[in-house]
């Protein structure tokens, strides 16, 4: 009979994706779950590790809390959840670090507390490979160095994106999601452009935006807005560093 691998506590399996880390080959396995979409909520998209994880999840949209403290009823979709809450009325603290005798209410805080005492760093960033001992400093880390004042992170590729709508534009990339469907046939598209574009080719719905130098087509302003002035020779968007001018602000950054 095989013997079951005993945890150590080291986390030696890493997502290659986002990087982080796990003390078991099992964790790992959940973890990847989110990034290849298995379980994903139909009411939002979000991506979770198990079958059971979404089971919970969807509760919160439908309102459903089942288990209620007794101190100041308040509803938790779990009953750990629960369990865990109790302990800020009662005070209980379980979970004693055998080094300081410290005591934590969660096990997740004693075991990052350990590696105050053990020096261990699992969290590395791949962008500037600094370590750290817990996820909580090492996504704070992120957000405030290579973020750029962009706080929404996309779980599939850990960009950042300064609203939530922006990611949900993004996120569509992995997914493949493609929520535009034409009324006309049975076509769907991921962008609201090529659904329009689409329209004016196949349906002879609305007008096409054309240049007045070259008579090139667009479907949608945006584009049209950027050809025109590259076309009458305008660039707006001067280097500060040198003499160059650019026609819009992504040249203008790539510059």
């Amino acid at each position: 009979m095989a013997r079951r691998k005993r945890c150590t506590g080291e986390h030696l399996y890493t997502c290659s994706q986002c990087g982080q880390s796990f003390s078991q080959r099992s964790g790992l396995y959940q973890h990847r779950n989110i990034h290849e979409g298995k379980y994903k909520c139909i009411e939002c998209d979000k991506c979770c590790r198990s079958n059971q994880e979404l089971m919970i999840h969807t509760r919160r949209h439908f309102g459903l809390k089942l288990f209620e403290c007794t101190v100041c009823n308040k509803q938790f979709t779990r009953s750990e959840g629960l369990i865990m809450h109790s302990r800020i009325h009662s005070g209980e603290k379980p979970y004693k670090c055998h080094i300081c005798d410290k005591a934590f209410s969660q096990s997740g805080q004693l075991h990052s507390h350990t590696r105050v005492h053990t020096g261990d760093k699992p969290y590395k960033c791949s962008l500037c490979d600094k370590s750290f001992s817990s996820g909580s400093s090492f996504q704070s880390h992120k957000r405030q160095v290579h973020s750029n004042g962009e706080t929404h992170e996309c779980t599939y590729c850990g960009m950042y994106f300064k609203t939530s709508v922006l990611l949900n534009y993004h996120v569509r990339i992995h997914t493949d999601a493609k929520p535009y469907s034409c009324r006309y046939c049975l076509e769907c598209f991921t962008w609201d452009s090529e659904l329009k574009t689409h329209l004016l080719e196949s349906h002879n719905e609305d007008t096409w935006l054309k240049c007045y130098i070259c008579q090139k087509k667009f479907s949608y302003n945006a584009a049209a807005n950027i050809h025109v002035p590259q076309r009458e020779g305008v660039k707006p968007y001067a280097c500060i560093a040198c003499p160059e001018c650019l026609c819009t602000t992504d040249e203008s950054k790539q510059h």
